[in-house]
């Protein structure tokens, strides 16, 4: 059997990162700083070369946890005011990993804007709950472009065959579901079956069927349509 060797995820390179010493004091000092940072502040700050604390910074801005930005600080401009010195400061990027994967920020926001619509239009809560989602998957759909084994896979669903069936081995809303069954379970089914007609996947079906250890809904095959119609 052939097994994929993925790359590492983003968020986890990021975190990975941080596990270095020398680089996790650098971080700390640049984000606890009112403004930018040079490399002979952080170096001078922290006792390191500035070779060394040049690399590590510039390491984290690849990661994406530190930005940088280029000012004259002298205060002078025009011709012999120098070089703009390269600063590092907090990143706007958010870093979270969590094991197994979790969406909750995706759930927040469906929740949000089905209480808000619903409070401007007077349509129930879980209707448009259901709805946003439904849409939700069909974005994730035309967003991602592949088949829906690999699209439930890059989402954190865990996804394995059962004989014909698709089972999710995780579900990303876990601690909600577990608290908020019927609301949760409900948006995370119209949201799979967004994703399906999004790909445009007929073999399956979504099914809400929990069972421990798995994710309460179930890719089961389509059923075929009635004899003599189309």
């Amino acid at each position: 059997m052939n097994h994929r060797k993925e790359a590492p995820r983003p968020d986890v390179s990021a975190v990975a990162a941080l596990d270095e010493p020398t680089r996790r004091r650098l971080y700390d000092h640049v984000v606890r700083q009112p403004g930018p940072v040079s490399r002979d502040e952080a170096a001078e700050t922290l006792g390191l070369a500035r070779k060394t604390a040049a690399f590590h910074l510039d390491r984290l801005a690849d990661e994406s946890l530190l930005d940088v930005v280029y000012e004259r600080r002298s205060g002078r401009t025009g011709p012999g005011a120098g070089r703009p010195a390269k600063l590092y400061k907090r990143s706007r990027t958010e870093v979270a990993v969590s094991l197994p994967e979790r969406h909750y920020e995706l759930a927040g926001r469906l929740l949000a804007q089905a209480l808000e619509e619903s409070e401007a239009t007077g349509e129930p809560v879980r209707a448009v709950l259901h709805r946003k989602a439904h849409e939700l998957g069909a974005q994730l759909a035309a967003q991602k472009g592949t088949d829906v084994f690999a699209l439930l896979e890059g989402n954190g669903f865990e996804p394995r065959y059962d004989g014909d069936a698709i089972v999710l081995g995780n579900c990303p809303f876990h601690a909600l579901a577990r608290d908020h069954t019927q609301t949760v379970c409900g948006m995370n089914l119209h949201l799979l079956q967004g994703v399906l007609e999004g790909l445009d996947e007929r073999c399956f079906q979504a099914c809400l069927e929990p069972s421990p250890g798995h994710c309460c809904v179930r890719l089961r095959p389509a059923s075929p349509p009635p004899a003599g119609t189309r």
